[in-house]
């Protein structure tokens, strides 16, 4: 790819990542959780797309269509594990009863 391909991926998968970020909320933290993902997703999209010769909305060099898929896949994925909170399933703190 070359390098305004690379630009262009990152702005777009940045927009992604803001605008999920945007729609789920979340603290300072939150935001840079989801540009990595959208990243990540961005980026594994684009090669399963290219390794399976899917081609949706190409752009020059940049298979959009399932960069945008991958980013989403992993974007909603990531955020529903990162909510995930593991505890016990009693807290002998408080006599056994959620609080």
């Amino acid at each position: 790819m070359t390098i305004p391909s690379l630009v262009f991926a990152a702005l777009i998968a940045s927009l992604y990542g803001a605008l999920f970020h945007l729609f789920r909320g979340g603290g300072s933290g939150r935001i840079f959780l989801y540009l990595l993902f959208s990243w990540v997703g961005f980026v594994l999209g684009h090669l399963i797309g290219i390794w399976q010769e899917w081609i949706l909305l190409p752009i020059g060099q940049l298979n959009l269509g399932m960069s945008t898929l991958g980013s989403f896949v992993v974007l909603v994925g990531g955020d529903w594990v990162s909510r995930i909170r593991i505890g016990n399933s009693k807290d002998f703190s408080d006599g056994g009863k959620r609080v």
